[in-house]
């Protein structure tokens, strides 16, 4: 059963395309995986098209063309990627969705004592950052904040974080108000798909000695 999803108002600024990509590549993450999200987001079209279709026609500029022809000799704005894709190691993360799958993915890196990241690099620039976070049975996170807006999707495993349960398909967001700590059930390792603007800070004594060594 999937418990936590994202907010009305992301899912609409997702279906009106307002997101940036990283943004968008997670939400589309628990999608895939929760349909009362996916029909939420089909009424939001719906409803959409509806107001489109009732617009009154508007004339086209005389100049509109002429700005198209002259944007097709400008340079692409898709960013090259060139880490390589290690297709030997993806199976091992369990329910990663088939479009992130096709994305370059860097490799495993660790940022904390049982924690490791792995970078997914998106086909063109965006204001938040995506990346694998893989944490060990019953890591205790320390208590933490944020400086942008974080989107948590689970994969696999669960985490407990201010009383909720957060188990495969479940959705966690937190900006810069939130101010939380996740811990790892002791049963299995937990991978997340996150999507992340900004820094994390460390809270309390232990989180700013251990802060300037934590690459998140």
């Amino acid at each position: 059963m999937i418990e936590h999803h994202p907010p009305d108002d992301i899912l609409t600024d997702f279906v009106a395309g307002a997101l940036d990509l990283g943004q968008h590549a997670a939400i589309a993450t628990h999608l895939v995986s929760c349909e009362r999200c996916r029909r939420f987001a089909h009424a939001l079209e719906q409803v959409g098209g509806a107001w489109l279709s009732d617009l009154a026609p508007s004339e086209m500029g005389r100049e509109a063309w002429m700005k198209v022809e002259a944007r097709l000799d400008e340079p692409s704005t898709l960013a090259p990627v060139n880490a390589p894709v290690c297709e030997d190691e993806r199976p091992e993360v369990a329910r990663l969705p088939r479009f992130i799958r096709a994305y370059a993915l860097g490799e495993w890196r660790r940022v904390a004592p049982s924690v490791h990241l792995r970078p997914i690099l998106l086909p063109r620039p965006s204001a938040t950052r995506v990346f694998l976070l893989k944490s060990g049975a019953g890591t205790r996170m320390l208590q933490h904040t944020h400086t942008g807006l974080e989107m948590t999707c689970v994969l696999t495993g669960a985490f407990m974080q201010d009383g909720g349960h957060y188990g495969p398909g479940d959705f966690d967001w937190g900006d810069e108000a939130a101010d939380h700590r996740p811990i790892v059930e002791a049963e299995q390792e937990c991978v997340c798909l996150v999507a992340m603007q900004g820094k994390l800070r460390l809270k309390g004594f232990l989180g700013r000695l251990v802060q300037p060594f934590i690459r998140i």
